[in-house]
């Protein structure tokens, strides 16, 4: 199947090494403003996704995202902070890269171009028809995710992806397509600049939404997160403030006794 790779394409800007350091910052922050634009266009495609994810882990499901480099590290680093952020198991949402954690600090040479790894990894989890699991590849031609996205089809796993190039192997492969079309990079083929851009906000989106909606959010509060630094302790107890309208001490207190934000809210003045 031949398609035509945007992301690839020469950039628009040429003779980078001759541009001053503000004309280099200002030409890259032109091309970043047009991500989100493009984003927004994928807005149903989002929707769509990320109802399968809702009601599969409101079934006792979970989450997988897997990719190579720096998808594989986007996803990695989006299924790391829903913990924290919402209070949730660590094995809920679960980011795989190609190359195994090694490959999240160093790249690991053709790691990305095995058809057997990805589907081994996700066995390693004993993946299931409760799950999902979503492929990130810019280019939309990775292997790794590609070969185990078509193993989970056939073992009706819901699949998705996110890419920016349409028409790609991996949007034909997934049942649940995301393609934003950021189109050529400011240097030529460095997908992890506006590509990464794109991958990095749809993630935000599909977990924040997917966490909203498992009832992970109080009004518009962190009320699950996990207390685990002074700045986040501090957070709680404002928020404990601000919800009962009480005094700092009395705030901290609550905070102490009960753990979380959203338990010392309920239990004030039980």
């Amino acid at each position: 199947m031949s398609f035509t790779k945007t992301t690839e394409k020469t950039s628009h800007y040429n003779h980078l090494e001759k541009m001053t350091i503000n004309e280099l910052l200002t030409n890259i922050n032109t091309e970043d403003t047009t991500v989100p634009n493009a984003v927004k266009k994928a807005i149903p495609q989002i929707e769509q996704l990320t109802e399968q994810i809702v009601q599969k882990l409101k079934e006792g499901g979970r989450l997988f995202y897997m990719g190579a480099g720096t998808s594989g590290r986007l996803g990695i680093v989006d299924a790391s902070e829903c913990p924290p952020t919402f209070g949730v198991s660590h094995d809920l949402v679960i980011g795989l890269i190609a190359g195994g954690d090694t490959a999240i600090r160093k790249a690991v040479e053709f790691a990305e171009d095995s058809t057997e790894q990805g589907w081994k990894d996700l066995q390693t989890y004993h993946i299931s028809e409760k799950d999902v699991v979503v492929g990130i590849a810019a280019s939309g031609t990775t292997p790794y995710v590609i070969s185990a996205l078509e193993k989970c089809n056939q073992q009706n796993i819901i699949t998705g992806c996110i890419t920016c190039n349409e028409g790609s192997p991996l949007a034909h492969t997934a049942q649940f397509p995301i393609v934003v079309t950021v189109g050529p990079e400011f240097v030529t083929g460095s997908s992890r600049m506006k590509a990464g851009t794109a991958q990095k906000l749809v993630l935000n989106m599909i977990s924040t939404a997917t966490m909203i909606q498992l009832g992970r959010v109080k009004g518009n509060k962190m009320v699950d997160m996990q207390l685990s630094n002074n700045k986040l302790v501090d957070r709680g107890t404002r928020m404990i403030m601000e919800e009962l309208n009480i005094d700092r001490p009395l705030a901290a207190e609550l905070l102490q006794k009960y753990g979380s934000v959203r338990n010392a809210i309920n239990n004030y003045g039980n």
